[in-house]
Parts: C-alpha cells; sequence; structure tokens
C-alpha cells in the first residue's frame, strides 16, 4: 500500500474516487509522456492489476480520447503468451484508462540499464518472443508504432518477454515531435518523416531495440530528437559487429536488415523474423560432433600422443648422439620436431576425410568455436584487462627494442670496464621482453580463444589445405563416409527438439521433466532401428535376386517392421519438435506437450523391449548350450 505519510497526490486521489469499488489503488508505478500507471487490486476478483491513466490534459479532447479507446479496445482483442493482456477500457468522471495484467518483472531497458547486454542466446530468446507477439498484432490488423525496451517486460519468474501498449503511441500522439508519435531512439525512418507505417515499421524498431539489447548502446544517439530523426532517415546502418560484443554474424546480419532504411530490404514479416532467430540460435549448436571435436581437440597438438612423441623424438637424439656424434644427434632431433606437426596434421585430416569431411568444412566450425567461445569470455567483463593488455604490450616492445640495441654494444665492449654492465643490461631487457610477452598472452587469452584463433589460422589455410591432399592420396580409392553434415534425421530433430526446450522459461522447463533424457533415448532408438535396417537392406542387397523367394519371407517382413517402428520413434521426434513450436508460439500448452511426451515415453518402451528381445534371441542362437538351461 501506498505509504500513509506521503503527500497525496491530488490526481491519485481523484482517481481513487473515481474507481472505487472497482479498484483500490496501491501506488504509482511509473509516468511518461503516455500517461500514468498505477498498481491497483480488482476489487471484484481480487487480483493484482497494472492501471494506464490517460493524462488528464489529454483526456479533455474529445478526439484523443476517442482514438485512445479505440486503440486500447483493439489491443484488448489480442491473446498472446508474449502480449500483456488488457482487462478492460474504461472513462470514468472524466478519467479515461485501461487495466491490464500486472506483470511482476522488469522492462528490458531496465534489465539491459543493470546487468549490461544480452548474451546471444537470450537476446536472440528475448527477440523471438517479441517478434511473434508483433506477428500475431499484426495479423489483426494492429502495428505497435512504438517497440522499444521500456515497453517490453522481462517476467521475472518465468523469464519470458511480454509486449505491451500496442497502438498506444499513435492513438495519444506525441506534440513534442510535430505530431511524430514514437520514440525518435526506435523509430523507423518512415515514421520519422510522418509518412505511413506498416509492419515492417515495427520491425525497424525491434531492430533498434535488439542493437540496444545486445551491445548496450542505441544505434544513433544525438542531443536532440530532431538530430536523433534526421540519424534515423539519412545515416548508415550501423554494425552490431563494430560493437566489440560477442554476437554471431548471423545475428548481427537479421539486426542490420531490420534496420535498412527501405522497408521493401527488411524481413517480409514479424514470423518470418522470428522463424530466422530461431535458425540464427540454432545454428550454434548445429555443428556435427566430429567437426566440434576437430577444433576443440582432435586438429591440436595438445595431447597425450604429441608429448610422448616428442619425447621419443629426444630420446632417439641421444641415442644417435651417443653413435654418431653430437651433430647427427641435433640433426635427428631437428627433424623429429619437424616432421612431427606434418605427421600428425596428415593423420588428423585423414581421420577427418574418412568421416566424409572436406578442408572447405572447417571454415565455417573453427568460425562457430569462435563465436562460441567470445561469447563465453565476454560473460564477466573485465575493465581492467584492456589496460593490463596495452601496459605489457609497451613493455614488451620497448624490453625488446632494448635488447636489440644493446647485444651488439656487449659484443663490441669486451673487456672494457666502462661498459660491462652492458650485457646483463641486455640479458635482463630480454629477460622482462620474455615474461611480460608470456603474460600478454596469458591475459589477452581470458578474452580472446588463442589457440583456436592459432589452429584456425593453420587448418584453413595453405597448410591445411595440404595436409587434406595428402590425405586424399593417403587414403586412395578407400570408401568415405558419409559426412555427418547431412545427419540423420533423429539427430537433427533431437538437436532442434533440444535447443527449443532450453530456452523456455525455467518454470516450463520444470513441468517438462527431464525432456533432454526422453530425446537422448529416442536417437538411441531410432539409430539401432536405422543400423538394423541398413544390415537387411544389406542381406537382400548379397541374395543375388533370390529375394523374392519364401526363404527371406521373415527377413522382409523383419525389414517391414523395423521400418515402422523407425518412423514411429522420428514421428514421435517430430511430434515434440512441433509442439515446442507451438508452445513458443503460443499456439499449445504445457498440459498438451506433456500429453505428447508421454506417448513418445510408451513409443520409446516399445522399441526397447523389442530391441533387448531380439539381442537375447541372438545371444541364445549363438549360444545353443543355454537352451538346455529352460525347463521342458
Amino acid at each position: 500500500m501506498t505509504d500513509p505519510r506521503a503527500t497525496p497526490d491530488p490526481m491519485f486521489l481523484a482517481f481513487q474516487t473515481a474507481v472505487a469499488g472497482r479498484y483500490s489503488i496501491d501506488r504509482e508505478l511509473g509516468r511518461g509522456g503516455m500517461g500514468v500507471v498505477y498498481l491497483a487490486r480488482e476489487v471484484y476478483l481480487d487480483r493484482l492489476v497494472a492501471i494506464k491513466l490517460l493524462p488528464p490534459e489529454l483526456a479533455t479532447r474529445a478526439e484523443l480520447r476517442d482514438r485512445f479507446l479505440r486503440e486500447a479496445q483493439l489491443a484488448a482483442k489480442l491473446s498472446h503468451p508474449h502480449i500483456i493482456p488488457i482487462y478492460a477500457v474504461d472513462q470514468t468522471d472524466g478519467f479515461v484508462y485501461f487495466a491490464m495484467a500486472f506483470v511482476d518483472g522488469e522492462t528490458l531497458a531496465q534489465r539491459v540499464q543493470s546487468r549490461g547486454p544480452l548474451s546471444a542466446s537470450e537476446g536472440t530468446r528475448v527477440l523471438r518472443e517479441v517478434a511473434w507477439a508483433l506477428s500475431h498484432a499484426h495479423g489483426q490488423g494492429l502495428v505497435h508504432r512504438d517497440v522499444k525496451p521500456d515497453n517490453i517486460l522481462i517476467e521475472t519468474s518465468t523469464g519470458r518477454a511480454l509486449v505491451a501498449d500496442f497502438g498506444i503511441a499513435a492513438a495519444i500522439g506525441d506534440s513534442s515531435n510535430d505530431h511524430v508519435t514514437g520514440t525518435p531512439e526506435f523509430m523507423s525512418p518512415e515514421q520519422a518523416l510522418g509518412g505511413e507505417v506498416d509492419a515492417r515499421s515495427d520491425l525497424y524498431s525491434l531492430g533498434a531495440t535488439a542493437f540496444y539489447v545486445l551491445s548496450g548502446r542505441l544505434p544513433f544517439e544525438a542531443n536532440t530528437a530532431q538530430e536523433v530523426l534526421a540519424q534515423q532517415v539519412m545515416a548508415p546502418v550501423p554494425q552490431l559487429t563494430d560493437s566489440g560484443m560477442a554476437v554471431p554474424r548471423k545475428l548481427a546480419s537479421l539486426v542490420a536488415r531490420c534496420l535498412a532504411k527501405a522497408p521493401a530490404d527488411r524481413p517480409a514479416n514479424a514470423q518470418d523474423l522470428a522463424e530466422q532467430l530461431g535458425v540464427a540460435i540454432e545454428q550454434r549448436r548445429d555443428l556435427p560432433a566430429a567437426l566440434r571435436a576437430f577444433v576443440k581437440r582432435n586438429g591440436r597438438m595438445d595431447g597425450g600422443g604429441t608429448l610422448l612423441s616428442l619425447t621419443g623424438s629426444l630420446v632417439g637424439s641421444v641415442v644417435v648422439s651417443a653413435f654418431a656424434g653430437p651433430a647427427a644427434g641435433v640433426v635427428t632431433l631437428a627433424a623429429g620436431t619437424a616432421l612431427l606437426p606434418v605427421a600428425f596434421s596428415v593423420y588428423a585430416a585423414k581421420r577427418l576425410s574418412d568421416l566424409g569431411f572436406t578442408h572447405a568444412d572447417l571454415g565455417p566450425a573453427f568460425r562457430a568455436e569462435q563465436e562460441n567461445s567470445r561469447e563465453e569470455r565476454n560473460v564477466l567483463r573485465r575493465p581492467w584487462r584492456r589496460f593490463v593488455e596495452r601496459t605489457l604490450a609497451w613493455t614488451a616492445r620497448v624490453s625488446t627494442a632494448t635488447s636489440i640495441a644493446l647485444i651488439p654494444l656487449a659484443a663490441l665492449s669486451k673487456g672494457s670496464a666502462g661498459v660491462a654492465l652492458i650485457g646483463p643490461l641486455a640479458a635482463l631487457g630480454l629477460a622482462i621482453a620474455v615474461v611480460s610477452t608470456l603474460a600478454l598472452v596469458t591475459v589477452v587469452q581470458l578474452r580472446r580463444d588463442v589457440d583456436v584463433e592459432f589452429y584456425s589460422a593453420a587448418w584453413t589455410g595453405r597448410f591445411g589445405a595440404w595436409a587434406f591432399a595428402v590425405a586424399r592420396k593417403w587414403r586412395g580409392t578407400a570408401r568415405v563416409g558419409q559426412a555427418m553434415t547431412h545427419r540423420a534425421t533423429e539427430l537433427s530433430l533431437g538437436m532442434a527438439a533440444e535447443q527449443l526446450f532450453e530456452s523456455l522459461p525455467k518454470a516450463s522447463r520444470a513441468v517438462l521433466g527431464d525432456l533432454p533424457s526422453l530425446l537422448e533415448r529416442l536417437q538411441r532408438d531410432a539409430h539401432a532401428l536405422r543400423e538394423r535396417f541398413n544390415e537387411l537392406q544389406e542381406a537382400f542387397g548379397q541374395s543375388d535376386g533370390v529375394a523374392s523367394s519364401e526363404e527371406f519371407s521373415d527377413l522382409r517382413a523383419e525389414r517391414a517392421a523395423v521400418a515402422d517402428q523407425l518412423r514411429s520413434v522420428v514421428g514421435a521426434m517430430e511430434t515434440i519438435r512441433l509442439n515446442l513450436l507451438r508452445l513458443h508460439a503460443g499456439s499449445l500448452t504445457l498440459d498438451a506437450v506433456t500429453t505428447h511426451i508421454g506417448l513418445a515415453n510408451a513409443v520409446s518402451a516399445d522399441v526397447r523391449r523389442l530391441i533387448e528381445a531380439r539381442a537375447e534371441v541372438e545371444a541364445l542362437l549363438r549360444f545353443p548350450q543355454r537352451l538346455e538351461l529352460t525347463p521342458v
């Protein structure tokens, strides 16, 4: 409740008197050019609501009042999980207002101001939810006209984004901008020029919002609103990739498209934008396991085998030195050290080639790994890092230059007592250079994955191309496995469904239970069924045209049964994925999703029983003596 000791607000008292018996106003939540918002309790239904009151000076103007009521009534017809519902639109004793659901949370602007820019994953989820809300409103013929972080709320309990104030900006107007409605920093060029706006204007505003929440700064800034509007119309589109934040190129490209000056150059509609946002974040997890393993481990010389090889080269050089002299030992050590990276690279390239991958697949893989690494390393931004990096870099350069300058002097000054300290000073400078360089690499590693950058340059350049060329000749005509870039359907479905599940609010994930484990079981089931189906197909292929005979009838029946089971498992996974998509779009309830999850569990259980029964039969056929243990 409001503090009884606080000085009464005349408008608060007058409005409470006008709605007494229907609403009990608790306190003011905020105010701005488009009205005052109060937290209140609806008496009859005993629920918290937020009431937006049209400014009294505007409510006296019949045209504005009627337009406000008309727009609010249109917005009240919207029903979507990412739109704040409007419960009532009314006017009483000269007060014009509407009551909407109270959201316990904070605005997107407050979130960025208090915690900094959102990560690419979280930001994409929020933006996609807003795009779904806009798509629903646009489908009802309603344009928001004031999409901005202040009009997007993040619910504390679920983390979901909810859009407020549909159509209210146009209904109220804003005389401070020469009758141009909206917020200058998030306004489309056509809106800034006072022209006709449509759904694509909202997409521009969402693009400006995305730029802000992902970078922490506005796309266009100036001292006055008129200067900002001029930049919206004339200035080049800013690039998120220049903001210094770790934003995937696909996501940055989508934001740039939304900020296109011409409406025709923006995404076709909000639903299309939402789908592209989904693809942008799914592609970050879409690398095949073999490529992920290669960029993280298999393509790097940092394993135990490398250490053993270097140790072997050292031992071999000692042995050669003992029999053939020190010179031969040094040559052996140098040759072993030089040939080791070459042999390792060719072998690693051959292993990846055997799986069906080529040198061209490495570029996207390393880029994805670098983007993931940058995002992870920017979670905790440390302002001191830049200063330390510059200091260490300056120290390394100065000490190196000093040492280079002193070394010739030290060589020329042998026997001279006056310059006896030049040698030690040169050695000290060299030591400082080495230490500061190592420290610099360590600090830079906190911000950038230097290892990935090094191996990316090596593998995607000429050396990597050469290693794959040698690997191809080594492999010869040996059969190449199917590249996992073209994944089995169940793997693609599992990855997509898992990503959709992880992007749900925490409360929704708790209701759905351990869905990732079910998806993993279904993937294993489908993989086992697919392997069995391929075995049966191979058996028919080796039958020399007699597969139609009666002796193959059992195999044909089993093949048909396995195919049906595989379709059932993949169908269950497809249903889960589609239901999660509908859940995100607000067209399905959690109860419906849990029902289909139960059906998928039943499908998995049936398949597991069949697989286990087949395994038991095969075991008995391999060891017929076990049959004797069965009582007659």
